[in-house]
């Protein structure tokens, strides 16, 4: 959250001021109404970002754009999850979000890939080119960190780990924490699957 704060403080006029004018006649005391134009925030993620098993409502983006709003940023945030999406679905899925113009696009992909195997070369290689897209766009965008089990090895998880590090700094882009720091193995937190996050667990 706090750096989403950031980004607003430094990147976005949270507030529509009217031009002042040197006249107070009655005839310039109409003004054109004022678009509410709230900055529009793209969350491109998997299953967790769709908040599989839960209303969308329930899924952490529409919690943070309630939040945000509550503490005075005005913005939009648009869930692009989608359920099973790799870094591959994701770049396939990039150009059409971009089309759109958002103001941010945030990243959540990976953890599919990690558990189907996929090579770290190839994840790399999608995520620097969902981030050039973006970049080449003129959309700031930020990466999410992202972690597998070790169950899966413990040279490929920490390999898959350091990926997202790695491909943030190469870019010079923010890092955001791995979205489930708090509440991964916490079975209160979770569905009966124990990966997908209760509303508790998005709420976190």
């Amino acid at each position: 959250m706090w750096t989403l704060l950031i980004w607003f403080s430094c990147t976005v006029q949270t507030t529509n001021e009217q031009p002042s004018t040197s006249t107070s006649t009655k005839e310039n005391s109409t003004q054109e109404p004022v678009l509410d134009l709230k900055p529009q925030i793209v969350i491109l993620g998997d299953s967790l970002t769709a908040g599989l098993g839960l209303d969308i409502g329930s899924a952490y983006p529409a919690l943070v754009e309630k939040e945000l709003n509550t503490l005075g940023y005005s913005t939009e945030i648009l869930n692009a999850g989608q359920s099973g999406d790799t870094t591959s679905g994701g770049l396939h899925r990039v150009d059409w979000i971009l089309q759109q113009k958002p103001d941010l696009l945030i990243v959540e992909l990976g953890a599919n890939d990690g558990m189907r195997g996929i090579p770290l070369s190839e994840i790399e290689k999608n995520l620097h080119s969902i981030i050039k897209k973006s970049q080449n766009a003129d959309v700031p965008i930020f990466l999410m960190d992202m972690y597998i089990p070790p169950s899966f090895g413990k040279e490929y998880s920490d390999g898959f780990h350091k990926i997202f590090a790695k491909v943030a700094t190469e870019n010079n882009i923010p890092l955001l924490p791995f979205i489930l720091k708090d509440v991964v193995g916490k079975p209160e937190l979770n569905q009966a699957d124990g990966i997908h996050p209760t509303v508790e667990g998005h709420e976190i």
